[in-house]
């Protein structure tokens, strides 16, 4: 304890009871494995204390605080600075530095700690695996609802927003571009307006305006490309006098101009009359995301990343898995079933799905594996058979407790950030995901204990 803490009185800085079993339960130094095995290294600057930086990562997700309103919050809370080990006369770290960390630490090292979490509960016997359930979700993208003329619009803004900061770094100053984004903007509010009429004629104009942008967006990667390519020449003219900001931006560009030139032939496709584009780009910004129907009447088709979740009877997350595009959920039981094993050293007792896993298939590999009752509803016509077992007490119990999933599912969204990702990227997004069942299994162990 600092001088400070000693005169301060000692009600300000008893924890809660979810904070102290939580900090009690991180003071296990097998959580700081993970990071010791990657990135012990005595060279550079010291960075945040790992336990430090874990205790601040769990405040982030469990109250859904971004990176600068979370560095505040700690800094005028005396509770919260004793949980994050952090004394009064301590700066609290800054926000960057914190972004800069969880992007380097990356997703294997929260996947592992959240398999040392289960580990040590295994061990304490708060969880026992005798139920497995499993489900799937969407976790958005942050990006916003693509069209073919926003994503041409979107493309010819963040060349255009390159190829000036290139500019100010005195790489490539002669070269001729043009700024059109102001005109495509006109053309893109004009869509707008064309719309309301909701005619045939109407789709017609929107075809017309998309042709002009697309126009538009051509000459823009051409003469950005030019742009690259003097750049380019002037940055190896320089050699090891080049600025480093000018060789990223010159790679930026260049992986914009690659980006663009696909969103230009898909667009092509589009007002040629082609809607069925497979491997489709819905973002300029995260060009992994994907569109993914689940059926819902509120959002038919949603944009980002599919989730995999499974939990026990003790609603506690002992797998989970980021997937692009939309794989089918009847090929994803196996590797759960092996994650329950491997963890547990058996399989579950009982498992529990909902249509979308049911097959003959995942029925036998479930028989296999020794699992006693398998609830998984078979989708389209059934057989008298199939009608039967469906009927049966124990099929209709483990139903009813796989739909409280969907309440785990409701939660994890609502209380943990995974809505939606502020993370871009398929990486992000798995960091995004991982980081908020972390910290929804220690909230959850915590009230177990």
């Amino acid at each position: 304890m600092t001088l400070w803490e000693q005169v301060l009185p000692q009600e300000v800085q008893i924890l809660s009871d979810e904070l102290r079993t939580v900090d009690e339960y991180l003071d296990d130094p097998r959580f700081f494995e993970p990071y010791l095995r990657r990135f012990n290294t005595r060279i550079g600057r010291p960075t945040i204390k790992v336990e430090t930086y874990i205790r601040l990562m769990y405040l982030k997700f469990r109250y859904q605080l971004g990176y600068e309103t979370l560095v505040k919050e700690v800094a005028d809370s005396i509770s919260w600075r004793k949980f994050c080990r952090i004394s009064l006369d301590e700066k609290v770290p800054h926000s960057t530095t914190l972004i800069k960390l969880t992007k380097k630490y990356g997703s294997e090292t929260i996947d592992e700690l959240n398999q040392l979490l289960l580990e040590k509960a295994k061990e304490q016997k708060l969880i026992r695996g005798r139920k497995l359930r499993v489900d799937t979700t969407v976790i958005e993208s942050d990006i916003h609802h693509p069209t073919d003329a926003g994503l041409l619009q979107d493309g010819i803004k963040v060349i255009t927003r390159t190829v000036k900061k290139i500019k100010e770094t005195g790489v490539a100053v002669r070269t001729k571009f043009q700024d059109r984004t102001r005109s495509v903007k006109k053309r893109v509010l004009n869509i707008a307006k064309v719309l309301k009429r909701r005619t045939g004629q109407a789709i017609e104009e929107v075809n017309k305006i998309t042709a002009d942008i697309l126009t538009k967006a051509e000459s823009t990667v051409e003469e950005a490309t030019t742009i690259l390519k003097n750049a380019s020449h002037k940055i190896w003219r320089d050699g090891d006098k080049a600025s480093s900001k000018a060789k990223q931006l010159v790679q930026k560009l260049k992986e914009q101009i690659d980006v663009n030139k696909r969103v230009i032939e898909q667009s092509k496709e589009v007002v040629s009359g082609n809607r069925k584009i497979p491997d489709r780009v819905v973002s300029i910004h995260d060009t992994e995301a994907r569109p993914i129907r689940k059926g819902k009447l509120k959002a038919p088709t949603e944009f980002g990343y599919k989730v995999l979740v499974q939990e026990t009877e003790d609603r506690l997350i002992t797998g989970y898995e980021v997937h692009r595009g939309n794989p089918s959920d009847e090929s994803l039981l196996a590797e759960c079933l092996d994650k329950h094993e491997k963890l547990f050293g058996k399989a579950p007792w009982g498992v529990a799905t909902d249509r979308g896993f049911g097959s003959k298939a995942n029925e036998e590999l479930c028989a296999k594996k020794g699992v006693k009752r398998a609830s998984l509803p078979r989708r389209g016509r059934l057989s008298q058979k199939q009608k039967a077992k469906e009927k049966e007490n124990w099929f209709k119990r483990l139903q009813r407790w796989r739909a409280g999933g969907e309440g785990t599912i409701s939660v994890l969204k609502r209380k943990y950030g995974l809505r939606r990702s502020l993370s871009r990227g398929y990486q992000g997004t798995k960091i995004w995901v991982a980081s908020g069942i972390f910290a929804y299994n220690l909230q959850k162990l915590a009230s177990l204990i």
